[in-house]
């Protein structure tokens, strides 16, 4: 039997829209391939879509680091002396720095220095030798002692008093001017440094296009305080007439590491 025209339109029809569908469905695939690439992350893709969102829901971060300095005036000073005393024999070398130690610490302790504030920081026995002998033909005694003058007005003379009791076995290695209590400077120091930290980061963000979020974490650092100033140093050969003393000032700096969010 010989189909009708009406059938034959039918099946013609019929398979012209399979082809449209079939063509479709490839081009659908062909664009979400594409989009899934497009998705992807950078140097990887073939990962989902999916997994992209998840990694997006990680907010992105900027790290920087601010610093804040001050300025302060010391209002106490740390002297680190002692005597040193050669002797023919050990007992004779130490007994004499036993005495002259003895005599420092009396006179600062009548100079107003607290014994609290009066440390001993050292003690060397050391053997002298003539030369080309194996013998010692002497030794030498240093008896070392750190004391914290807390009033500075009284500072130059406690000195004094403690280098005229030595006499000429005193020594004087080293003084420092510092803060006696620096919280209310570090705090002050620590404020400028963050504050420095989320004005790099605004700018940062604002470079990149992007709102700065919240805080995430700060990490502060060690604080540096200032090279400390010396009021005076040497040895003992004459009799000082008197010991100025100028506190000066000092600068302490805090660094902070802040991470911020970018919205």
């Amino acid at each position: 039997m010989t189909p009708s025209n009406s059938a034959l339109r039918a099946v013609g029809i019929g398979g012209l829209a399979a082809v449209v569908l079939t063509g479709a469905f490839a081009l659908g695939t062909s664009r979400g391939s594409a989009a899934g690439a497009t998705i992807g992350r950078p140097g990887s893709p073939g990962r989902p879509a999916r997994a992209e969102v998840d990694s997006a829901s990680t907010p992105a971060r900027i790290t920087v680091t601010g610093s804040g300095t001050v300025t302060g005036t010391p209002d106490q000073l740390t002297l680190d002396m002692g005597v040193q005393v050669n002797g023919g024999t050990v007992n004779s070398a130490l007994q004499q720095a036993n005495e002259d130690t003895a005599r420092v610490t009396s006179a600062l302790r009548d100079a107003g220095v607290a014994a609290a504030d009066i440390q001993t920081s050292g003690l060397s026995i050391q053997p002298a030798y003539a030369s080309g002998s194996p013998r010692p033909d002497g030794y030498a005694v240093s008896e070392s002692l750190t004391a914290t003058l807390v009033r500075l007005a009284a500072a130059g003379a406690q000195i004094e008093a403690a280098v005229r009791a030595g006499g000429n076995a005193v020594t004087v290695d080293d003084v420092s001017l510092n803060l006696a209590d620096s919280s209310g400077l570090l705090a002050s120091a620590r404020a400028r440094a963050v504050a420095d930290a989320r004005v790099k980061a605004a700018q940062y963000a604002r470079a990149a296009g992007r709102p700065l979020g919240s805080v995430i974490s700060i990490t502060d650092q060690s604080p540096d305080t200032g090279p400390a100033v010396p009021a005076f140093a040497g040895t003992a050969g004459s009799k000082p007439a008197s010991i100025p003393i100028s506190p000066g000032s000092t600068q302490l700096s805090v660094a902070v590491t802040v991470v911020y969010a970018l919205a």
